[in-house]
């Protein structure tokens, strides 16, 4: 009897841990959509200089885009309203008066996946130079969130990568709505229609080349995607090409992923002898083992259409790409 009884509560401890260890791990799965940032703060401070850095330092324009473009859609809640479905936004954005000036960063506090940062300070003046020191890192971190996001939505619905997999020895996640518009020889272009336009993606690999400085790098990029466009992005009319706008300063910025220097660079591009242009993202990988560069680039054409969401799916495409 007395092993009987034993059993029964060991048993029963051994559920209640469970039960419990259940309800601490499950947590309902975030909504909201790409770039969609929920933002609660109270409505005072929403009006004063604290609403106004968080729209400027947070809902910062989109470096390379035709028109002005927030870097996320920003819709602003009292915390009164912030409950029950509303906490579920995949990416919070909270500001709040507290004694402690501070910024914290929760991963997945009320859903996941769902990143949440918290600004606390005593006054106005104190919030607004936190989110002002702080606002790189917390753009990066919504940035990670959202683009992790939008590559697993592209996951639901797969293109085979295989020709492009092979030919150019890497891996890459692409949607099924994609196809393959040009295959030459280590020169694929790959593009989906839009309402208006076209969102293209261009990889290929060219000798590796070796460079003294940022500078020399930025310079030989724009120069190698002229020279390609001019060769496989006819323009509407015999003669057309597409080419970089040259009054406009491309972006770039160099980092270094997995051994391999690449070079990201942002800006605009042009049909000459046509009013075509728009936006285009480009990633120049300096793949020393493999002997060459290899370049992806993303540019889309969509008139009378916002473009940050196309150049950001092309972002989360290209972040994909894993060199073998």
């Amino acid at each position: 009897m007395r092993l009987f009884i034993n059993i029964f509560v060991v048993s029963l401890i051994l559920f209640s841990c469970k039960e419990r260890a259940d309800k601490r791990v499950y947590k309902p799965d975030s909504s909201g959509n790409i770039n969609s940032l929920l933002v609660v703060v109270d409505d005072d401070l929403w009006a004063t200089s604290v609403g106004v850095a968080i729209r400027s330092r947070i809902g910062a324009e989109v470096y390379g885009l035709p028109q002005i473009e927030p870097q996320f859609d920003l819709r602003q809640v009292p915390p009164p309203v912030f409950s029950d479905f509303v906490r579920m936004n995949r990416i919070v954005f909270k500001v709040q008066r507290s004694e402690e000036s501070t910024v914290k960063f929760y991963t997945d506090p009320y859903a996941t996946p769902q990143k949440m940062i918290l600004v606390s300070g005593p006054s106005p003046q104190t919030m607004v130079e936190l989110i002002e020191k702080n606002g790189s890192r917390i753009l990066n971190e919504f940035k990670k969130v959202e683009l992790k996001e939008r590559q697993r939505r592209t996951k639901k619905s797969l293109f085979n990568t295989d020709a492009i997999e092979s030919s150019l020895g890497v891996s890459i996640t692409l949607s099924s709505v994609y196809r393959i518009a040009k295959n030459e020889e280590n020169f694929f272009w790959v593009r989906r229609d839009t309402k208006t336009g076209i969102i293209s993606l261009l990889i290929y690999s060219l000798p590796l080349q070796d460079f003294t400085s940022k500078e020399a790098f930025s310079q030989r990029v724009i120069q190698i995607r002229d020279s390609v466009a001019k060769q496989h992005i006819p323009g509407p009319i015999e003669g057309n090409y597409m080419t970089t706008e040259m009054a406009y300063t491309p972006f770039s910025v160099l980092t270094e992923s997995e051994n391999t220097k690449v070079l990201e660079t942002r800006s605009l591009w042009k049909v000459e002898g046509a009013f075509m242009s728009g936006p285009f993202i480009n990633y120049a990988f300096l793949d020393k083992k493999n002997n060459r560069m290899l370049v992806a680039e993303g540019f889309v054409y969509a008139p009378s259409e916002p473009k940050r969401d196309y150049i950001f799916e092309l972002e989360s495409i290209i972040k994909s790409i894993k060199i073998q």
